[in-house]
């Protein structure tokens, strides 16, 4: 997705990605090594920003490339379990043709 709502997408699934690894390790931490919740209370206000940040990017970039709905909402599903957001931002990039330039056709008819 060449849009800037597409890249914004892209970001916004890779922070929370990273976010959701941040949390899991947080969650690691408290109950089996030190028994201690920073990570967690970090990680999970990290977290819940990348996963709004996430949510409101994917509303913008459904809206912008006219998804369907069934796919704006396996885009919603799909930022709950770990990392599987990421898979989607992939799965749909590979779906999504990228605009062609528009001024690259009258340069062509130009040089005629």
């Amino acid at each position: 997705m060449s849009s800037t709502a597409g890249r914004w997408f892209r970001y916004a699934a890779i922070a929370e990605t990273i976010s959701w690894a941040g949390l899991l390790i947080g969650m690691f931490f408290k109950y089996i090594v030190v028994k201690n919740d920073i990570g967690v209370f970090v990680f999970g206000r990290v977290h819940g920003a990348m996963f709004v940040f996430y949510l409101v990017t994917l509303l913008w970039t459904a809206r912008v490339h006219r998804w369907s709905f069934g796919r704006l909402v396996v885009g919603g599903a799909a930022s709950i379990p770990p990392f599987l957001g990421l898979l989607f931002e992939r799965w749909v990039a590979k779906r999504t043709p990228d605009a062609a330039p528009a001024e690259a056709e009258p340069a062509v008819a130009a040089a005629r």
